[in-house]
């Protein structure tokens, strides 16, 4: 009988005289894998469904009078199998004879004894008209129909009569090469299974034409992410950069872009990437990645990165030695000591690294003058779930979104922003989850979406609440819920009493209808899954939007469960891990208040020195405060805050007012152009230590490239920094893992994280202490306050709206193809193929009105400046919204955007501002 195994039951077979034991519900494939068989399977791959199309993976199984395809039979208990018999290698050889002569396949790779050895290009070429043969194959040697001819011992095929010589589709980043494809379809599927996308399709006179559609992949909305690349067992597809070149070593690191934090493998020869793949079977990404991840890591080969120090002399940035450089910031810094400096930390950097960063500036210059660009995303989400259940982090894993069933997605363009977590939620909808879209624009989740909210930008906070009347209205609440884990519920239902369905309606745009059946589908999910973004956060109400939030997954019961609760998706690669580590002007490491006086303390002991009580300013309030002379000196680690911050005429302007400025980067940014001094970092994939993704996990990075020139790692240059400033036995740090064990003693959730316990797929803070397997999800039996808290919101509109002057509202965000400030992702030449410059995306119908052509140059004004670019009509938009990009410095949108603050997160409301749009006379 089958053994059980914690909730799995074991099915034991026999697999070439190997007795093997796999779950219940392996398939024969599976289990020959395991024992270590090789069975030939050109259609087979484990993310796509079986479908047994090439049978080549045929087996022998005792007792049955046929061959079974191995890749979708199921193994049964005690089953006898045989892989490799003459009489199944006989088989496998008509079954690849014919494959080869149906798809004219060239052959001078599958039979050529001199493949590895000839040079003789044009004679390979006279003899097959595609140049595929031999050592000139891209995949020679990693080619699985290769390995399957040479499996088999087929020797030639009787029935090839022509080859194919299409013509090679060169799409940006990865070839098409057709005449080698052998029509398994496996492209084809995993873009639709997969990815969810269905850009591959098989042409109907495939026999005749061999030709996979469609004729150019930037015109159909293809996102490269590269797994049509990945899973192809030939070289029909082929990534450009890889041809030709096979990595000496592999590093296991991760994507040094967006929040999911992808694991990757990185495969590297004479210190250049040649090779980049989701790392399988590991979380969070299960192999999967987005373009950026899978292509856009050419950007550490730049010819811009700063290989040496810079100083200014005469008004110009002039290369230095590190003991020059090092020697004049410790002697410029000695005099700026308390609030006249200020530190801007970096969400791209480790948290060994942010650590230091908050280290250096309460314990060496003594201020609480430290931020970091969370500031501009997720201070919201800090401040609000802080308050409500005493943690301001996701609540749930990537994984467990896959099994909720009603997703509801506000101010989140997913698929975008965070592309592999936008999986998940296809998976979801492809398991029967409903999905609730709310988002002023069509964004690429509408097209699964079973209710879509368009609301009018900034009017978050009257649609939840609508939705939370209509829950209590129609008795929807969880009340055992209600009454055992929270307070302040009475208050709140007071308040909901109060408002009236027209209202909201009237407010967002929404019809009535709609919002009912968003809180039919949300409150009935049971589980349900909040998932949000800087749609919501970044208003001058962030805080209010996502108490709203809050109170409708308290009312259902929705939050403390697997695949229920909220869910706030981090921006950046490290964001998540730079607030854990307290570069924060009001928090220590751990969101320990500074103000505690006994948590400061703990600091105080171990550091050997008094720290500064008073809560330092935030991001914005430093630029105020650097333009009205207040703040002198400022050290900025890997941040560009000259085209991400907003209203940034005024950033320059108070970077230009400081007296002394240093820059840490990897790359000369419009902010490292303005510095006294620039410090050459190296890259995450040049350095050791962790990032931190949106789950809470913490994962190591490994160092895959040698520096670039003398840059150094971010905890190393700060290292040097504060010894020569006299903290040298306090910054002696001989490897970033000795900085993570000081880490654990000082921070609570953190305590049970060491390198070691690392390995594999990381841990999951809340982890306190070394026995702790880590969180999953958060709030279990009890909220991190102990009880959650309903907060009573009152609607509040937007700082700035629309009049007749500037009758339009601008909203900001990102696209799939480019990130951040570009800093990174526009030193990829490819990535600039999908999207190169900024568009102003307005509704078809308002360019009528103003005259306005698609593509034309036009000009965009706010109460603070303008900006030039080109229109581009769409539907996405809505009727008097426009869309922009911050990802192109020679167009900085960020001129335009209302630096107006939260009153509690103090984040800038850069989704809602007022414009006025003018055609260029001439342009």
């Amino acid at each position: 009988m089958p053994g059980a195994v914690g909730n799995m039951f074991e099915i034991r077979l026999t697999i070439d005289d190997r007795e093997v034991v796999v779950p219940e519900g392996a398939t024969i494939l599976d289990a020959a894998r395991k024992a270590g068989s090789y069975v030939p399977a050109l259609c087979d791959h484990p993310d796509l469904k079986p479908i047994g199309s090439c049978k080549l993976c045929i087996v022998s199984v005792k007792g049955l009078d046929y061959y079974p395809t191995a890749c979708n039979t199921q193994a049964e208990e005690g089953m006898v199998v045989e892989t490799r018999t003459e009489e199944l290698q006989e088989m496998r050889r008509h079954t690849l004879e014919m494959l080869l002569a149906l798809t004219n396949h060239p052959t001078s790779c599958l039979f050529c004894e001199r493949r590895n050895e000839c040079n003789d290009l044009r004679e390979c070429m006279r003899k097959f008209p595609v140049t595929v043969g031999c050592k000139y194959c891209p995949k020679n040697e990693e080619c699985e129909l290769q390995q399957a001819v040479q499996f088999v011992g087929l020797q030639n095929i009787r029935y090839q009569i022509s080859f194919k010589n299409l013509p090679v589709l060169r799409e940006p980043f990865f070839d098409r090469n057709y005449s080698l494809c052998i029509l398994c379809g496996r492209c084809v599927r995993a873009c639709q299974e997969v990815r969810g996308e269905g850009i591959l399709t098989s042409n109907p006179d495939f026999h005749r034409m061999h030709w996979i559609g469609p004729e150019s992949l930037q015109d159909c909305d293809c996102k490269f992410c590269g797994t049509c690349v990945d899973i192809c067992p030939t070289g029909a597809l082929y990534a450009r950069s890889e041809k030709w070149q096979r990595p000496e070593r592999t590093t296991s690191t991760v994507c040094p872009y967006c929040g999911v934090g992808c694991r990757i493998e990185v495969g590297v020869l004479d210190n250049r990437i040649v090779r980049v793949r989701g790392k399988r079977d590991c979380l969070p990404n299960n192999g999967q990645l987005c373009v950026k991840g899978r292509f856009g890591l050419g950007f550490v080969e730049s010819p811009e990165r700063l290989t040496v120090p810079l100083i200014r002399k005469n008004d110009k940035l002039v290369p230095a030695t590190w003991e020059e450089a090092l020697d004049l910031v410790a002697e410029k810094l000695n005099g700026y000591k308390g609030d006249s400096f200020a530190f801007l930390s970096s969400a791209k950097c480790s948290n060994e690294e942010n650590y230091l960063a908050q280290k250096f500036a309460r314990l060496v210059m003594q201020t609480n003058n430290v931020d970091h660009c969370a500031r501009l995303c997720h201070a919201s989400t800090v401040s609000a779930l802080a308050l409500a259940f005493g943690s301001g982090a996701m609540t749930n894993s990537i994984s467990e979104l896959a099994d909720a069933r009603c997703i509801f997605i506000i101010g989140s363009n997913t698929s975008e922003q965070h592309p592999v977590i936008a999986l998940k939620i296809k998976e979801a909808k492809r398991k029967g989850a409903r999905i609730i879209v709310a988002n002023p624009r069509w964004i690429d989740l509408c097209k699964i979406a079973d209710v879509w909210l368009r609301q009018t930008p900034g009017t978050d906070v009257p649609l939840v609440l609508e939705m939370c009347r209509i829950i209590l209205e129609e008795k929807l609440m969880d009340e055992d819920f209600i009454s055992r884990r929270t307070e302040g519920f009475p208050e709140f239902k007071d308040s909901l009493l109060k408002l009236c369905a027209s209202d909201a309606a009237r407010i967002t745009g929404v019809k009535s209808e709609l919002i009912r059946d968003a809180a039919r589908l949300y409150a009935r999910g049971n589980p349900s899954s909040i998932i949000y973004s800087m749609g919501i956060t970044q208003h001058s109400h962030g805080v209010d939007n996502i108490f709203t939030l809050a109170n409708l997954a308290m009312m259902t019961g929705n939050i403390g469960r697997p695949s229920a609760g909220i869910n706030p998706l981090r921006g950046q690669n490290n964001v998540q891990g730079s607030c854990d580590m307290g570069a924060l002007p009001n928090l220590l490491p751990a969101y320990q208040a500074v103000i505690n006086p006994d948590l400061r303390k703990k600091f105080e002991l171990a550091w050997g020195a008094a720290l500064p009580e008073k809560p330092g300013q935030t991001l914005v309030e430093m630029m105020n405060a650097a333009y009205e002379g207040k703040i002198r000196a400022m050290y900025i680690m890997g941040e560009n805050p000259v085209v991400s911050d907003p209203d940034c005429s005024h950033v320059i302007e108070a970077l230009n007012t400081l007296e002394f400025l240093v820059v840490q980067d990897i790359f000369l940014s419009e902010t490292a152009s303005l510095a006294d001094v620039v410090l050459p970092a190296t890259s995450g994939l040049e350095k050791d230590g962790t990032f931190t993704n949106t789950e809470r996990r913490v994962q190591r990075i490994r160092k895959a490239l040698d520096s670039v020139g003398e840059s150094m790692p971010d905890w190393m240059i700060l290292d040097a920094l504060a010894s020569r400033m006299g903290w040298g036995g306090q910054f002696c740090y001989g490897h970033p893992s000795e900085i993570m064990s000081e880490v654990a003693k000082l921070a609570p959730s953190y305590g049970g994280i060491s390198y070691e316990r690392l390995e594999g797929d990381g841990l999951q803070w809340p982890c306190p202490n070394m026995e702790h397997p880590g969180t999953g999800y958060l709030h279990k039996g009890q909220f991190t306050r102990g009880l959650g808290k309903f907060n009573v919101v009152d609607y509040r509109p937007s700082m700035e709206l629309p009049d007749e002057n500037y009758p339009f509202i601008l909203t900001t965000g990102r696209v799939l193809c480019q990130y951040h400030t570009g800093t990174m992702t526009r030193k990829v030449g490819d990535l600039n193929l999908l999207r190169g410059e900024e568009l102003v995306e307005m509704n078809p119908q308002d360019a009528l009105t103003l005259g306005i052509v698609d593509g034309e140059l036009i000009e965009v004004t706010s109460r603070r400046g303008s900006v030039k670019a080109k229109a581009k009509t769409t539907e996405k938009s809505p009727v008097g919204v426009v869309f922009m990009t911050f990802h192109f410095s020679e167009t900085p949108t960020n001129v335009l955007t209302n630096p107006a603050l939260d009153p509690i997160a103090k984040i800038p409301e850069l989704k809602v501002c007022a414009v006025k749009l003018n055609k260029i006379r001439g342009g």
